[in-house]
């Protein structure tokens, strides 16, 4: 039984009001079959967990990992387990313990978490289309152009592009009334939802959301669309027929890894702003496997088509098997 009484308010300096806290619904429609829902859930997010640990230690322990590709993966594993983290272990404790109730600045928190680290992970897709991009048409120039410092200030400057983009999002809410209704209808806070908790006009608030989303995401698909356009012409001038597949099959996983990101992330992205007529429980539902199906898949799928990553952890596994078996 959600407890939704006692809705006490706190009054800031700035006049504005806010709850001590929200009550999350986590996925509504289901309430009679949550407890078992989240056990799947539990599964993508363990997966998820060994998954990007797994890429990690490979990544770090053997040296011939240490390329562009690989910096850029580790930059995305590192992302992943935040993404995951700020969200899963709190979904988790509702579906299966009851615990609705969220602190107020927790939930500001967890909204920062998944915007400003969702814009990383953009980004980051969009610097390894650019390390692919480099490495198929100047083969002999990839190492000279991408060096280790150069992919560092990319990463940094992917990071801070979604840390000050995303901090006014809780600047601007932080100084708005909300009205006494406290109840998020989904299983964690985002921008979006919490607005519509906001007893004032939020236009400012959604127009700066849109240009987020436009300038953050909008750039970073059509610099990977530009990038994938030249690398399709320079592959298919390519006069052998084993190097056209060799080249394809190096961005393959990288294509998989963008679709698995961007498709979830544009249908929740619509469906918050212009799908009324959407069942609240398929909202929800699409807006978890946002949070959960690129961290579980990513290291998956790059684990699978990357050769040198699949030997290392078949060694790994091997040398485990044979100190268990002595």
């Amino acid at each position: 039984m959600i407890n939704i009484n006692h809705p006490m308010m706190l009054t800031s300096g700035n006049n504005s009001s806010h709850p001590m806290s929200f009550i999350l619904l986590g996925i509504p429609g289901l309430e009679n079959s949550q407890f078992w829902v989240a056990f799947p859930f539990c599964a993508m997010y363990v997966a998820a967990l060994a998954g990007n640990i797994t890429l990690l230690h490979v990544i770090r322990t053997d040296p011939t990992l240490h390329e562009p590709m690989y910096l850029f993966l580790a930059m995305l594993a590192i992302t992943d387990l935040v993404l995951s983290t700020s969200t899963q272990p709190k979904m988790l404790a509702i579906l299966w313990f009851h615990d609705h109730e969220i602190e107020y600045h927790a939930c500001l928190i967890q909204l920062f978490f998944i915007h400003a680290f969702s814009s990383v992970e953009s980004g980051l897709l969009m610097a390894m289309a650019l390390d692919r991009y480099v490495a198929i048409c100047f083969p002999l120039h990839h190492s000279s152009i991408l060096t280790p410092s150069v992919v560092g200030k990319l990463g940094a400057g992917v990071m801070m592009r979604g840390l000050l983009w995303v901090s006014p999002f809780c600047f601007m809410v932080s100084r708005m009334s909300f009205c006494p209704n406290r109840i998020i209808p989904q299983s964690y806070c985002e921008h979006m939802a919490v607005l519509k908790l906001v007893c004032a006009d939020t236009r400012v608030n959604r127009a700066y959301g849109l240009f987020v989303a436009f300038s953050v995401v909008g750039f970073d698909i059509i610099v990977i669309s530009v990038s994938y356009v030249i690398i399709l012409r320079t592959v298919l001038g390519l006069p052998s027929g084993e190097a056209r597949l060799k080249a394809f099959g190096t961005c393959a996983s990288h294509i998989c890894v963008i679709l698995a990101l961007y498709i979830p992330a544009l249908f929740t992205f619509l469906t918050h702003r212009f799908g009324h007529h959407v069942p609240r429980v398929v909202h929800v539902m699409f807006a978890i496997l946002y949070l959960l199906v690129p961290p579980m898949f990513n290291p998956i799928i790059y684990g699978v088509r990357t050769k040198q990553i699949r030997d290392r952890v078949i060694q790994g596994c091997w040398r485990k098997d044979s100190q268990l078996k002595a």
